[in-house]
């Protein structure tokens, strides 16, 4: 992008009218953000090519022998100490070259070998210590000393077959967002290996085509959830060794699956000694310094995006990440937290006014603009999301229109008002005017990615959907025999929920894994208070698999839904069209993709004589492709999938058919 073309006004104002008040501050991000990007590339001829840090930093073999660099500005001595030499702290000193830049040139091909565990001493007013290599792209513990170290990784090149797939254009993501460790039925931390030979054939056959995957950055406690990153250029060993995370990839796209990184740049570990943390000895050579620098309600460390190192070491995280691993995209974690000074705490966001004040923060916001430029400079195909709880305004909104780049955000709001409708509201109470408007109000022209539950809902301390309306008879209730108002409620509205929120909530749709078959057990990590227990930090397969129980309904049903997706290509559509909207009878009507939806979420009273409106699709044919109640997914089988439907005009109601609408069902009908 060449930053000479930026310039204000810009088209951000006239697709958001309501912005025109704050185009001062829409054009002083976007000077900065030229500014910024001025600075860093200089001699560069690209943002890609300044954000190669990792070809220089950390370990790498070379044509004389080893060359190990790190950024330590504020280091007095730098030593080079491992298996290699004893774990001498003194025999290996490194020489402090520009800008804060210590190396040491190792000749001869054997200085090093594959596989030895190495660490940094470093010295500062006095005081010598151990540190990691901020690039070190393997961190696993030593056997002897069950101390985390960095290991010298130079296996054979890996064998990529993903050339074509790589080039193909992003389709609306189908997003399965998965864990690899609790990807496992037995109690224990899966690997990436068993994660590609037994999970990606089941997120194939659903109909996904995108893989979310978490916990991927290496993490010195398991129970974070992978989200107190350490080692940012090191793929996890708690699941293996890096080629298995390759041989997943490569498998992924094998299958026609993209596969996006979960990444941590929010915030970063604490950890002394493991992390950044003092890396040079200092408060502030990464992050923040004080109280600024520490989330105060996670405890972390908070990088300074204002600082060029800092900036080239975060951009070059991600390049490599697409680069060495062939990722397709990354979902931002906490974006929200870091684009507000009070990271959003207690916020409302009610008015406008509350996304262009003191309170925010132009240095995350231009790193994030860099950010995405860098991704769709490295891979036009590339898919970015912002987890943005906020709704700042021009977070999927191309650069040039003075937007911040991303391909979409996530729907948050989406999960919470369901959550807040089974928590707090009878069913013959729920709004289904309020229902629509959360499920299809969102930013012009910004892209969403639409979803009912996600990790977030399946941890201890929440409730999934299923559980929620569910309860104890998850334990007793899921035989295909059983059957309660409790029960048979939680079946029917699990499946409605998951279609209205796909069909209408976004441009995309994200599933974590299990909860498609209404999985019944929370995840809970190992810790102290459950006697480090993975009893509850995996996924029964067997469950789904088991044809006498119910999870196989939900779990059929989740495999139409998403292919009728793929089929119709209903997320291309930008916008579902409401046809009908009815309180009283808990109706509504719309239509996406050249389909007709049908929801009647009444509990009790269905409609025998219901006239849907279908003006936006037209005169002719109709017949039912999709409804909930089939016996496959556990219906009673009340809805005709051979009746055919012919269109009449009625005085003062337009073009449309009569229909029956059984209660708490859904339809989906197509123009035969």
């Amino acid at each position: 992008m060449d930053v000479r073309k930026l310039v204000g006004p810009y088209e951000i104002t006239k697709i958001d009218p309501w912005l025109a008040p704050y185009s001062g501050e829409i054009d002083l991000r976007m000077d900065r953000f030229k500014e910024r990007k001025a600075q860093l590339v200089q001699g560069a001829r690209t943002l890609s090519d300044f954000a190669d840090g990792y070809l220089y930093f950390g370990i790498h073999r070379t044509a004389e022998g080893w060359a190990v660099r790190e950024w330590l500005p504020g280091a007095d001595a730098a030593y080079l100490t491992g298996d290699f030499n004893g774990w001498s702290h003194d025999t290996h000193p490194m020489t402090r070259l520009e800008n804060g830049v210590w190396e040491i040139l190792l000749p001869g091909a054997d200085a090093l070998r594959h596989g030895q565990y190495i660490k940094l001493w470093v010295e500062k007013d006095g005081k010598g210590f151990e540190r990691l290599p901020a690039y070190a792209t393997r961190v696993s513990a030593n056997p002897s000393t069950h101390i985390l170290c960095a290991q010298v990784w130079d296996p054979d090149p890996f064998a990529w077959t993903d050339q074509e797939y790589r080039s193909g254009k992003a389709p609306a993501p189908l997003i399965y967002e998965a864990h690899i460790g609790m990807a496992t039925a037995e109690e224990k931390v899966g690997t990436y290996q068993e994660f590609a030979d037994n999970v990606l054939p089941r997120i194939q056959a659903l109909g996904y085509n995108t893989v979310q995957l978490m916990a991927i950055q290496e993490h010195p406690y398991y129970g974070s959830f992978g989200y107190q990153v350490s080692n940012f250029f090191a793929a996890s060993s708690w699941y293996g060794e890096p080629e298995g995370l390759k041989y997943l990839i490569n498998k992924a796209h094998g299958m026609g699956l993209r596969v996006l990184l979960d990444v941590v740049h929010s915030h970063a570990c604490p950890n002394v000694g493991e992390g950044l943390q003092f890396q040079d000895g200092t408060d502030g050579q990464y992050f923040l310094e004080g109280g600024e620098g520490r989330h105060p309600a996670w405890g972390t460390r908070l990088f300074n995006y204002r600082r060029p190192e800092v900036l080239h070491f975060l951009l070059s995280n991600l390049k490599f990440w697409m680069d060495t691993y062939h990722f397709d995209g990354f979902r931002f974690d906490g974006v929200t937290s870091m684009i507000y000074h009070d990271h959003g705490l207690g916020s409302a966001f009610t008015d406008y006014h509350m996304y262009f004040n003191m309170n925010t923060d132009l240095d995350a916001i231009n790193y994030l603009q860099l950010a995405n430029e860098l991704i769709h400079e490295v891979n036009p195909n590339a898919t970015s999301v912002a987890e943005d709880m906020s709704g700042m305004p021009g977070m999927c909104l191309p650069i040039e229109q003075g937007g911040i780049g991303f391909d979409y955000r996530l729907g948050m709001g989406e999960p919470d008002y369901w959550i807040k409708l089974l928590k707090d509201t009878r069913d013959e109470d729920w709004s289904m005017g309020g229902l629509w408007y959360e499920m299809t109000t969102r930013r012009p022209q910004e892209k969403v990615i639409g979803y009912c539950e996600s990790h977030d809902q399946a941890l201890v301390g929440d409730k999934t959907l299923i559980f929620r309306m569910a309860d104890a008879e998850m334990y007793t209730g899921m035989n295909k025999d059983y059957h309660s108002l409790t029960m048979d409620r939680a079946i029917e509205l699990h499946k409605m929920i998951r279609l209205l929120t796909m069909s209408c909530g976004g441009n995309g749709y994200l599933n974590f894994m299990g909860n498609e078959f209404g999985h019944p057990e929370w995840i809970d990590f190992p810790r102290e208070g459950n006697g480090w227990s993975y009893k509850y930090c995996r996924r029964q397969w067997n469950l789904v698999d088991n044809d006498a129980l119910k999870y196989e309904w939900l779990n059929t049903f989740d495999t139409t839904m998403i292919q009728l997706a793929r089929e119709h290509r209903l997320l291309e559509d930008p916008q579902a069209v409401s046809l009908w909207v009815d309180e009283e009878r808990k109706i509504i009507a719309f239509s996406r993709g050249g389909l007709l939806f049908l929801f009647d979420f009444h509990g009790s009273y269905s409609e025998q004589h219901f006239f849907l409106p279908c003006h936006t699709t037209g005169e002719g044919s109709y017949r039912v492709i999709l409804s909930t109640d089939e016996f496959r997914f556990g219906g009673p089988g009340l809805v005709s999938h051979d009746y055919v439907y012919r269109t009449e005009m009625m005085p003062n109601r337009g073009v449309g058919f009569y229909i029956y609408a059984p209660a708490r069902t859904a339809l989906v009908l197509k123009k035969i």
